[in-house]
């Protein structure tokens, strides 16, 4: 069920976003420079934290992909999309460097729908005519994810694409925080999969219910509740005030088992699988068996769907 927010909750999102994304702010790098995620040097211990598992599932070699696909991110609040301390735009980085040339990954700003618009409809138009034929759209693959304000932006931008009736193959929504006049717990029907992941015990806690609006057109692969009562997450890549009054809110953000999740789920799409399939592929070892909030990887994701 969503949450109903008065215009003084609203601000306050605001005033915690706002100051978590300033306070932290370091110096970015551009997207179009190479980053060797798994095999580099990280730029941020807790974002290279956060995709450990992610680079243990690869084997190092560039995965083959049937088809092209384009994959959007969305970081939170007012963060820099071009700032490798955030896992977000860490695996935009990863997704380059494990799919190849087969796989466009961009991160944007939740304020920049506009820009990530273009950027797809630009990918899409494979003759140049600035106008995209129905074939053009109907071979269309475009994967979506975000974490807070960026999850929120995430269904937001699925539904923009669905105006123009360009499908959507998965999103994959981290612990969302619904933008003013948004409704992100709604998923358009042009999506075929969908995915949320939340937490309830931060000051900003994720919305724990996504539906369908077209259950016939779009499959809630489920939503999974994590817990960090028990369980520590490196959050080093973010100031003080962030760590102490909305750590679990980032610590979904870095949550290592969060993020091989959602490889899993795009690497079933990426081979053309049943997303579903992605729940049985993560790899988890006993270090992350043991680091979960209850001792096991079933019983960390609470609440799945049926």
């Amino acid at each position: 069920m969503g949450i109903r927010r008065t215009g003084t909750q609203t601000l306050v999102v605001a005033t915690v976003l706002a100051w978590s994304a300033v306070a932290s702010f370091r110096p970015a790098l551009s997207q179009t420079q190479t980053v060797r995620v798994c095999s580099g040097a990280a730029l941020s211990s807790a974002a290279s934290a956060a995709l450990r598992l992610v680079c243990r599932q690869a084997d190092g070699a560039v995965a083959f992909v049937p088809e092209p696909t384009i994959v959007i991110g969305f970081v939170g609040g007012y963060a820099n999309p071009e700032d490798m301390k955030h896992p977000e735009v860490l695996f935009a980085a990863y997704l380059r460097e494990h799919y190849g040339a087969s796989v466009h990954a961009q991160v944007f700003s939740n304020h920049d729908r506009e820009a990530a618009l273009r950027y797809v409809l630009r990918l899409l138009d494979s003759n140049d005519d600035g106008a995209l034929s129905a074939e053009e759209k109907r071979q269309a693959r475009v994967i979506i994810y975000g974490h807070s304000w960026g999850a929120s932006e995430t269904a937001a931008f699925a539904r923009e694409l669905g105006k123009r009736a360009i499908p959507v193959l998965l999103t994959l929504q981290l612990d969302i925080i619904p933008k003013p006049g948004e409704k992100p717990i709604l998923v358009s029907s042009n999506v075929a999969s969908a995915a949320n992941f939340y937490q309830t015990e931060g000051a900003l806690r994720g919305s724990s219910t996504i539906s369908a609006v077209n259950p016939a057109q779009t499959e809630i692969l489920g939503n999974f509740q994590f817990s960090y009562r028990r369980k520590r997450v490196n959050c080093d890549n973010y100031p003080w005030f962030a760590r102490t009054f909305n750590k679990p809110h980032h610590e979904i953000e870095n949550d290592p088992i969060v993020w091989a999740r959602v490889a899993s789920f795009i690497a079933a799409e990426m081979r053309g699988a049943d997303p579903a399939n992605g729940l049985a592929t993560t790899v988890v070892g006993p270090d992350e068996m043991r680091e979960s909030s209850s001792g096991s990887w079933e019983e960390t994701q609470m609440h799945p769907a049926k």
